[in-house]
């Protein structure tokens, strides 16, 4: 055998034998993913959902692989079989022998030596798994299409029910989409096989195309324009997602113009296709050409010149007029997708008629007032709290418990694990996946109290936890927290590291629940070459009771079970019936409402908080508990996984106690209603009442910034014409370009009343101060200003907490933290309360001291002015005094003892006034 042959074929073996060890390990590496996957999900008690997920992503990515491949091969073949089978056609001047003896060396060169059942086989399979391999994303939207539910409601242009566009046309666009990257490929396969045999001959002249290559090119033309129809087809719905700057949706120029235009296109696109087709027989360059220019020439003049033209000389002069119905269709699917139509609207007088009487029938809102902001308090917990460098505060969260001091809203922040913080050298792999294997405990702190040194007051504290009015804690330790964490292995022969006692540590063992088996030696195999780490197969010390566990991020962990919902920014711990648990909000989310105005970058246009999400902080479980039973999509994903979602009635009683409004989604629905409040057209059209989020100063330089936009915040209060203090979630809203108050959005939280949205909206008559009016207030109180300034010059910093705004029954009160920090140190403390209400400032130590501040002046029914001996009179002002030097030592019930004991008094002075006669 020649060398040169031996050299082709050792080059040939060794690409064949690199070609096919890399096959190898793609298919070994998609083959341990799958299994550890399914150990994983079976470790859960989730396989069901794991099984549906991998049965949709395989049998699509068959179907598409299979259907691609084969259009594409046949494509190819079709053009080897016929290619020179025809004379050719050429244009330009050169002869036709010119041409066919350019052809005939390039083909005799090159033809002859390309195996092309292999080549056009491999470069259909090449090109269909790039396509296959881009679909199987839409694994999900396939899934919804098959099991839709109805929506329930019609759209006003083409009177489809809405389900239509949220679980149909979204699979429209994408085998639209796949049909014209099948052509594509299939154009590309045969046009190179067409070019290499000769066919096909577009550079210099002369230029080449043979018969076959024009049959072949009409027929590939004329599936274009068919699928083009379809597309223009399909463009008719889309045209209610347009947005002209006044409609979002379909608008006047859309309906009464875009929309004839589109069914234009249609008609020439289908004669066109039929006119491709016809030219397989003709077989002219001058037919599909024409046809290209009529189409899209159609397309630019119809549907892009045409429309705008219209738009801008007979809508824009009457556009309030024409464009009403419109409006009215954005407004109200804009208030259905974001459930903006359920906010009830109440009025709120903004009355002044605060006393001591009020603060005392609302003595559970002030009680509840927070006074520490969510930095301060994460900066003070880690100085106090944290214990040892490895442990770290990552967030903190706000929530509401039944304790002995009774309804309390606190915050409590979990003791988490970073192994990054242990020193370099201890940073082994033992330490990382051994011994140091979860967090221990929560600090838990009441949102108003603070020391006499200015510290909060801890209900929950050290390690293991400590109960100092705080619920009871009896398993502390976080396996599963916010923290990026890699997985560990418990059960082995090494103890887990559990917490510091002294110069001692104390250590443990997992007795958890979650966890896949990694004792045997195919098990460490395979998880040391999924998880690349080859230690877990070395290491001497997982035994046979051995357990990995993974996914350990909550959030990760709930991605991972339930990828098609979406998940609130701030998961928040809960402490009940002494264990952890997390609670994540899920969402239901879609880019496809009609009419409807999106919300966010990506272009989302619904949303409901359809789930709960319940992990076990120590087990591991993740539960998917129904929040919205009536919401389409979660019905439709109910459909899917019938074993993923259990009925809210079905969350433990003490959980469900704590499940709250969440933050995101009221945020979304807030920045919405800002606008979609105004349902006359003529309104919403000249944004006449359109409203803003209220701006605050906060932070060390709070006197020297423009103004933050105020974000929404817990609490608990007496909403008005309630007869219990409850926990809701409220936001302050000022008018577009001013500082006053307008109004107030709440969203109710507790479970007798949650998932209620309620407006209150003030006399427009009335000017009640906003947030920054208040701030700017606080900023010219020349006490208060002096105070600040004196501070920042002693070596501190000083500190403004966020204002917040308290609605108590028909009135506002504004209350501030001011902490002081040292310049070089990392502890605030909380040394100030500034008050506000109606035309008065007040700082003073505490909460109760500033109230009493603020309501000190002597009620007109005993004040001295009045001139009486009564001896009455003087016994109702000690019993004022008394009151409010008990509000000031923060003594509630001896305040209220004092308070019910001038009241028959005041009642008597009353009696014997006399009355003024006409």
């Amino acid at each position: 055998m020649p060398p040169q042959v031996i050299s082709r074929v050792r080059i040939r073996r060794t690409a064949i034998t690199v070609a096919t060890g890399i096959v190898s390990l793609v298919v070994i590496g998609r083959v341990t993913r799958v299994l550890v996957d399914w150990l994983w999900f079976s470790s859960v008690g989730h396989v069901g959902v794991f099984w549906t997920i991998l049965d949709a992503r395989v049998l699509l990515f068959v179907a598409v692989f299979a259907a691609s491949a084969v259009t594409i091969a046949v494509s190819g073949f079709l053009a080897h079989r016929y290619a020179r089978r025809f004379g050719p056609i050429h244009a330009g001047p050169v002869s036709s022998t010119a041409a066919l003896e350019v052809i005939d060396e390039l083909a005799s060169e090159v033809a002859p030596r390309i195996p092309w059942r292999y080549a056009i086989t491999g470069a259909a399979v090449l090109l269909a798994l790039l396509i296959a391999a881009g679909e199987v994303s839409n694994w999900d939207i396939v899934l919804r299409f098959l099991y839709q539910v109805p929506f329930g409601e019609r759209d006003p242009i083409f009177g489809n029910d809405i389900g239509f566009y949220l679980f149909s046309l979204p699979v429209y666009v994408a085998l639209k989409n796949w049909l014209l990257q099948v052509l594509f490929g299939s154009t590309v396969v045969a046009g190179a096989v067409y070019g290499l045999r000769g066919d096909l001959a577009t550079g210099k002249p002369p230029h080449v195309l043979s018969r076959a290559a024009a049959t072949h090119g009409s027929a590939l033309l004329g599936l274009f324009f068919l699928v083009k129809a379809g597309s223009y087809w399909l463009d008719r719905f889309l045209l209610l997602y347009g947005d002209n700057g006044v409609v979002v949706g379909a608008s006047y120029t859309d309906v009464h113009v875009e929309l004839p235009v589109l069914w234009l296109l249609i008609g020439l696109a289908i004669g066109a296709s039929v006119v491709s087709w016809a030219n397989m027989r003709w077989r002219s360059y001058r037919i599909p050409a024409a046809a290209v220019l009529l189409v899209f020439g159609s397309s630019v003049v119809f549907a892009v010149i045409y429309p705008a033209m219209f738009q801008r000389f007979y809508v824009k002069p009457s556009e309030l007029r024409l464009e009403t119905p419109y409006i009215e269709h954005n407004i109200a699917l804009t208030r259905k997708a974001y459930g903006l139509a359920q906010i009830a609207v109440r009025p709120f007088a903004a009355q002044q008629g605060l006393n001591l009487a009020s603060l005392q029938s609302n003595r559970a809102t002030i009680e509840n007032i927070r006074l520490w902001d969510l930095q301060p308090l994460m900066d003070t917990y880690a100085q106090l709290q944290e214990i040892r460098t490895y442990y770290r505060f990552l967030s903190v969260d706000i929530d509401r418990y039944w304790l002995d001091a009774g309804y309390r809203q606190v915050m409590l922040s979990a003791r988490e694990l970073d192994t990054a913080m242990l020193p370099a050298n201890a940073q082994t792999w033992v330490n990382l996946h051994l011994l140091f294997t979860h967090g221990n405990g929560v600090v838990m702190s009441p949102v108003t109290e603070k020391s006499a040194e200015g510290l909060p007051s801890l209900y929950l504290q050290d390690i293991p936890p400590v109960s100092n009015g705080g619920p009871a804690i009896r398993e502390p330790r976080l396996y599963f927290g916010q923290g990026v964490q890699g997985y560990v292995i418990v059960k082995g022969s090494v103890p887990e590291f559990d917490y510091p006692q002294g110069k001692e540590n104390v250590y443990a063992a997992y007795s958890g629940h979650d966890g896949v088996g990694i004792g045997s030696t195919a098990r460490r195999i395979l998880f040391a070459w999924q998880l690349g780490d080859p230690n877990i197969l070395l290491t001497s010390y997982i035994t046979d009771a051995s357990r990995i566990l993974l996914h350990r991020n909550i959030e990760e962990r709930v991605r991972t079970v339930a990828p098609f919902l979406d998940f609130d920014h701030d998961p928040y711990l809960v402490v009940s019936s002494g264990r952890l648990f997390w609670i994540l909000d899920a969402y239901t989310t879609s880019r496809w409402f009609p009419y409807s105005q999106p919300a966010t970058g990506d272009g989302t246009n619904y949303i409901r908080n359809a789930v709960k999400v319940v992990v076990d902080a120590y087990n591991g479980t993740v539960e998917f508990f129904v929040s919205d039973p009536a919401d389409p999509i979660l019905r439709t994903y109910q459909r899917i996984f019938p074993s993923l979602f259990r009925p809210l009635d079905a969350m433990p009683q003490d959980l469900r106690q704590h499940i709250r409004y969440p933050e995101d989604l009221f945020l979304i629905q807030a920045q919405l209603y800002r606008t979609y409040h105004m349902d006359a057209p003529e309104v919403f059209y000249n944004r006449e009442d359109l409203w803003q989020f209220p701006r605050e100063l906060a932070g060390i330089d709070a006197g020297n910034t423009p103004g933050a936009q105020m974000t929404p915040y817990y609490m608990i209060m007496r909403l008005p014409g309630e007869q219990r203090a409850e926990f809701v979630l409220l936001l302050p809203m000022v008018p577009s370009q001013r500082d006053n108050m307008i109004a107030w959005l709440a969203a109710r939280c507790d479970p007798s009343e949650y998932g209620k949205l309620i407006v209150y909206t003030f006399p427009k008559d009335k000017l009640v101060y906003g947030p920054f009016q208040i701030e700017a207030r606080i900023q010219q109180n020349t006490e208060i200003s002096q105070q600040i300034s004196l501070w920042n010059q002693m070596g501190s910093r000083v500190i403004r907490g966020h204002l917040v705004v308290v609605p108590i029954e028909n009135s506002i009160l504004y209350v501030s933290p001011l902490y002081l920090r040292a310049a070089s140190g990392q502890l605030p403390e909380l040394k100030r309360v500034i008050a506000a209400y109606g035309e008065r400032v007040v700082m003073q130590d505490t909460l109760a001291q500033a109230l009493a501040a603020l309501f000190e002046e002597t009620s007109p029914a005993i004040s001295k002015s009045s001139g009486t001996a009564d001896a009455r009179a003087h016994e109702a002002l000690a019993r004022y005094n008394r009151a409010l030097e008990r509000l000031k030592a923060g003594d509630w019930s001896g305040f209220g003892l004092e308070l019910d004991a001038l009241r028959p008094l005041l009642e008597s002075l009353d009696d014997g006034r006399p009355q003024n006669k006409k």
